[in-house]
Parts: C-alpha cells; sequence; structure tokens
C-alpha cells in the first residue's frame, strides 16, 4: 500500500471556463480508508481519476510513497480501480473473471484458487461460481468488479468510483460491511467516492468533503457532525441538514433574532457575511421559553418528529423524539455549545478550546 500526496494539484478542462479541482495541498496515509464526499460536479471522480492516472492534471504532482507518479500510466502505479457501472468479461465464468488480474500478474495456481474461494465467499457468488457472467444481473456483475480489486494484495490503492450505484438498496448495506472487514483485515489504502452520505460516513475512517472543486473539510464522521467547517457541510451532513440563519456579531456575541448568543471571543466583524449554524437535534421546543417559531410542517419519520418552522422568515427544522409532545404555539431555543458561527461560509473558532 501507499500514502499519496497532493502537490498544488489543480485541474481545469481545455474546454470549461473555470477549474474543475482547484488547488489542494493533501497527504493521505498509507493503509488509510477514505470517502470523497460531495455532490454531482463538484470534483470527486476529477479527482479520482488524476489519482489512478486515467487524467493528468492541468497543474501540481501526485506521489505515491513520495515518488512522482504524476507521469506514469494506470498500470505503472499499481492500482486497482471499481468503476460506477460494472466492468465484466462476459464470456467468463465468474471464478475466472475474479482471477484473470492474477493469472496476469503470474500468481501461483494454488494461491489464485485460495484468493478467488474468498472473494466468492465474501461476496455471497459461491452458487454462482461456474455461471457465464454474460447471465448475470446488475447487481452480482458489479460484485465481480468490486471482487477483482478486492482479490490483488499486491496494489499501492484500491479506488472505488460510486460502486454501489447499481446494487440494490437491500445489499449495500452489507458490501458496504464487507469492504470495511476487508480493509481491517489487510489495511489497504482505499478511496471511495460517493454523493451518499451514508455510504461515506459508514466506510470510512476520514471523510474528505469536497464543493465546487475544493476540499472544505476532512474529518472523522463525528468531526463533520459535530464542528463542520463550512456551511455546506453542515447542510450536507445530517437528515435533516444543519441550520444556517444569518446573524449579526456584536462583540464577543452572535445576534439572531433580537437574541445574543456568547462567542467567548471577540470577532473580526470585517466579513461580507455572518451565520448561525445549529443542528436540528441541539433545538428545544417548549411552551414559552426562547424565541417564537411559526410551525410550517410536522414530519413523522418513526423515531422522531421534524418540526419546520421560521423564525422571523429565517426557515428552520428541529428534532423531537418520538412521543414528546409539541407544544401548540412552540419556541425555541439552541444549546449554546453547539452553536457554530460563520464568516463568509467558513466556521469561525468560538474561543471554546476548539
Amino acid at each position: 500500500m501507499a500514502s499519496i500526496q497532493l502537490q498544488s494539484l489543480a485541474h481545469r478542462y481545455p474546454s470549461a471556463p473555470d477549474y474543475a479541482l482547484r488547488s489542494m495541498q493533501q497527504t493521505w496515509s498509507d493503509g488509510g480508508a477514505y470517502a470523497l464526499l460531495g455532490p454531482s460536479g463538484c470534483g470527486k471522480t476529477t479527482l479520482l481519476n488524476i489519482i489512478s492516472g486515467l487524467l493528468r492534471p492541468s497543474e501540481g504532482r501526485v506521489l505515491f510513497d513520495d515518488i512522482d507518479v504524476t507521469d506514469l500510466t494506470t498500470e505503472q502505479r499499481n492500482i486497482a480501480q471499481v468503476f460506477q457501472f460494472p466492468v465484466v468479461y462476459d464470456t467468463m465464468t465468474v471464478a475466472e473473471n475474479l482471477a484473470f488480474p492474477l493469472h496476469n500478474r503470474g500468481i501461483a495456481r494454488n494461491e489464485i484458487e485460495k484468493r478467488v474461494a474468498d472473494a466468492l465467499q465474501m461476496l455471497d457468488l459461491q452458487d454462482r461460481a461456474n455461471d457465464r457472467a454474460r447471465s448475470l444481473t446488475a447487481d452480482d456483475k458489479q460484485k465481480i468488479s468490486l471482487g477483482r480489486g478486492l482479490v490483488r494484495t499486491d496494489v499501492q490503492a484500491i479506488l472505488f468510483d460510486e460502486p454501489l450505484t447499481v446494487i440494490d438498496p437491500h445489499l449495500k448495506w452489507q458490501l458496504r460491511t464487507e469492504l470495511k472487514k476487508i480493509h481491517q483485515r489487510f489495511q489497504h489504502t482505499m478511496i471511495y467516492v460517493t454523493h451518499d452520505q451514508t455510504e461515506a460516513l459508514t466506510f470510512a475512517d476520514q471523510v474528505i468533503v469536497m464543493y465546487e472543486g475544493a476540499v472544505v473539510q476532512i474529518g472523522t464522521p463525528q468531526q463533520l457532525f459535530e464542528t463542520p467547517e463550512h456551511t455546506f457541510v453542515g447542510r450536507f451532513i445530517g437528515s435533516p441538514g444543519m441550520n444556517v440563519l444569518s446573524c449579526e456579531v456584536d462583540g464577543s456575541d452572535a445576534v439572531f433574532a433580537g437574541k445574543k448568543f456568547p462567542l467567548n471571543k471577540t470577532v473580526d466583524a470585517s466579513a461580507s457575511r455572518f451565520e448561525l449554524g445549529i443542528r436540528p437535534e441541539h433545538i428545544k421546543l417548549s411552551a414559552g421559553d426562547g424565541m417564537p417559531l411559526t410551525v410550517t410542517a410536522l414530519e413523522d419519520v418513526g423515531r422522531h418528529v421534524i418540526v419546520r418552522g421560521e423564525i422571523e422568515g429565517a426557515a428552520l427544522s428541529a428534532l423531537v423524539k418520538d412521543g414528546v409532545a409539541i407544544p401548540q404555539n412552540p419556541y425555541v431555543s439552541f444549546d449554546s455549545v453547539h452553536v457554530n458561527l460563520y464568516a463568509d461560509d467558513y466556521r469561525v473558532a468560538s474561543g471554546r478550546g476548539d
């Protein structure tokens, strides 16, 4: 496996007026499990293809273990890549598909048989081992694609480009769990591209959140949830996402709807825009303590109710546990420990030791 370094990396496609990837400096550890998370068009697949060698960056360098691989082919970089849609050899059997990359590398026959057997069991394809790939469903074909990347133990990294897109929802959890087990067992360097926060947060040790071609935060699932460093991260992570509310700054206080929230430090008020971020989980509803909320909708999702409303025209969502009474004319209060201040979309340290 290898550590991956991206030095002043940026990319702009010849026909595009703007950068698909903005300049970035990144170092990802050997043996780490990473997820590139963000909406369509944010640059995830472009970055993955640059790392794999399918695309050469217009600026910067790519290093594996301090060795410059920017000008090397995918084969020379010795990586495995699993694409969004299955790539299989229809005339081969399932077992032959899995064994193919091992035969190409001159692996001993008994070792090939062992690795293929392990992959068949992991992917629950034992009963289809001798079936031609052309007869399989899209689900099973993508399992083969996953398996071909996982049978190799000599690769520098394994890259996954939204590999579960064509998989039935009830199988996704199972395959994510298996990928996590494989990583823990073999410590491959794995990079997993997805727009699905559940996939990213359950698979990766570190999630790399991308927005408009830039990396806006790298962190554990807990860090992304508790201290989003960018308003996009707050909105994108969570269901529902973080409330982002326009506010003013008055010395060491943020002011929203006439209420002051202590920041524990004096903030430079020169930013063009300030906003408060508060998770729906950290909002309390009561019968008469706090800011009056105009309720616009209630969404019962089982374990809790999502209360949608407005405070002085600002949209707000709060979570109320199932079975807890919701006041007729509720007031809301925020848990001040979990209030974040943002200046021009980036989080301002609160002075609470963070």
